[in-house]
């Protein structure tokens, strides 16, 4: 299959095409090594071929916060050019580095504002590496065509042994004594220690985390209460209550798994502490606006609450380092470290091996299938639309991948661009303000490609076009 961009063309079309610095489609197969890595629930067949919307020695791929050497290797199969940076960048360091990539993947600490998006001329997806995506102006990166994607299951397990490792811990008070014999007390005490048979975890967040958690927890002997906004179907033995008050009157450990919304800012506060058993305990291992930790403070000083253990805070250190977890970063942070029975980890939920090696498969391959065939199936700021691959046999075709604004009459102004041509599939859906629409058109010579891309892009609803042949 030949590509448009070629031969007196090149240069000429890659201009109209408005991709700086990158030549036009190429039609290649993905490699053996690839199709490998992938789940087989995403996987390529090897009767299908995968469409890439610049030359792939072209393609950058810009990847901070050690992202898992996983997600390396997969793009690295495709020939992309990839830069790895073990930590975060400042503000004007990643404005100026994301100037020319064209995906970008990050985990948590990595601030995409619209500031920082204003300057991603080039840039197509983002990869969240892990679950929340609240580190991302989400809207704004719809507004401009920007796809996001992160790993909602691959860490569920690491977070869910992680809280079940902090039940036992707490009813133990297995910091406290260690901290004591790592300096030389031997403190042997029963007293307000116990077995977490026959006690009550109470989950706030029945999601991928949560229903996990509920499983283990079970399985040792708790029982389950759980508080979800929407009605899930409890698994196992586990209830669900109609109340966050309701949990929190009867749970001798209550588990935050919820995102960093407005809703869930500071949902546990002293009013939620009052509320509580007297002697309970608290962890939070989701966000860190969830827990209002200065009314914690009060709560464990005054006895109402037995024990602690956070992973997450409100504000965390660009990147490791002996010192930086101070109270210049949270004001309250000496007082909180000089409680008993606290255990504070620093974001670790999902740091384990299989889980960072799933995350890097997971989000690499989603990231990958939507810059070779447009499939945005996974994304969390934007319409989900797939088509299925073209086979090797279908020459002359070329998917139209056109994202939009979401106004009336742009489907009607599209359709009259295409209908000329034989459209073979089109499928079409929208996410708040954008849409986005995909559609195989065969029997098309270069420069009917030309004018299908020309005729779009000046069509007022658009927000960006990519053309896959």
């Amino acid at each position: 299959m030949s590509n448009f961009a070629t031969d007196n063309l090149q240069d000429s079309f890659q201009r109209a095409m408005n991709f700086s610095g990158s030549p036009g489609a190429v039609s290649t197969s993905p490699t053996q090594s690839f199709m490998n890595t992938l789940p087989r629930r995403v996987s390529i067949t090897k009767q299908s071929k995968a469409l890439k919307p610049f030359s792939t020695g072209d393609m950058k791929i810009l990847l901070l916060e050690n992202v898992n050497s996983t997600a390396i290797k997969i793009f690295k199969d495709q020939g992309y050019q990839v830069e790895f940076l073990k930590s975060s960048l400042p503000e004007d360091e990643l404005i100026e580095k994301i100037k020319d990539v064209h995906a970008i993947g990050i985990r948590s600490k990595t601030r995409l504002t619209e500031k920082i998006l204003q300057h991603a001329r080039n840039l197509v997806c983002v990869g969240c590496f892990c679950i929340g995506t609240n580190q991302v102006d989400l809207k704004y990166a719809a507004s401009k065509g920007i796809a996001v994607f992160n790993s909602p299951f691959s860490n569920s397990r690491s977070v869910a042994e992680l809280v079940i490792a902090e039940v036992i811990s707490l009813a133990r008070q297995l910091g406290d004594r260690s901290i004591e014999l790592h300096t030389g007390t031997w403190n042997k005490v029963a007293a307000r220690c116990w077995e977490v048979r026959g006690k009550t975890l109470g989950i706030i967040g029945y999601g991928h985390i949560g229903s996990q958690l509920s499983v283990l927890a079970e399985a040792m002997g708790l029982h389950v209460l759980y508080y979800d906004i929407v009605t899930i179907m409890a698994l196992g033995t586990a209830r669900q209550v109609s109340t966050l008050d309701e949990l929190l009157n009867k749970s001798d450990f209550v588990t935050l798994h919820v995102p960093a919304t407005p809703e869930t800012e500071k949902m546990l506060s002293a009013p939620q502490f009052a509320a509580m058993k007297d002697g309970a305990y608290v962890i939070n291992a989701s966000r860190g606006t969830v827990v209002d930790i200065p009314s914690l403070i009060q709560a464990m000083k005054a006895n109402k609450i037995a024990g602690a253990a956070l992973d997450v805070y409100p504000h965390e250190p660009a990147k490791n380092g002996e010192g930086s977890f101070n109270d210049e970063l949270n004001n309250w942070t000496s007082e909180l470290v000089s409680l008993p029975n606290i255990i504070l980890t620093p974001h670790i939920g999902g740091s384990t091996e299989e889980a960072q090696s799933a995350i890097g498969i997971e989000v690499a391959t989603s990231l990958t299938k939507y810059i070779n065939e447009g499939n945005s199936v996974g994304a969390v700021n934007f319409p989900e639309v797939s088509l299925k691959s073209l086979d090797y046999d279908q020459e002359n075709t070329v998917r139209v991948l056109y994202i939009h604004r979401n106004v009336p009459g742009v489907l009607k102004t599209v359709n009259d661009i295409l209908s000329d041509h034989n459209i073979e599939k089109q499928f079409s859906d929208s996410h708040g303000e954008i849409a986005y629409l995909m559609a195989d058109i065969s029997s098309v010579n270069q420069s009917e490609i030309k004018d299908i891309y020309e005729k779009l892009n000046q069509t007022s609803a658009k927000v960006s076009i990519r053309l896959l042949y």
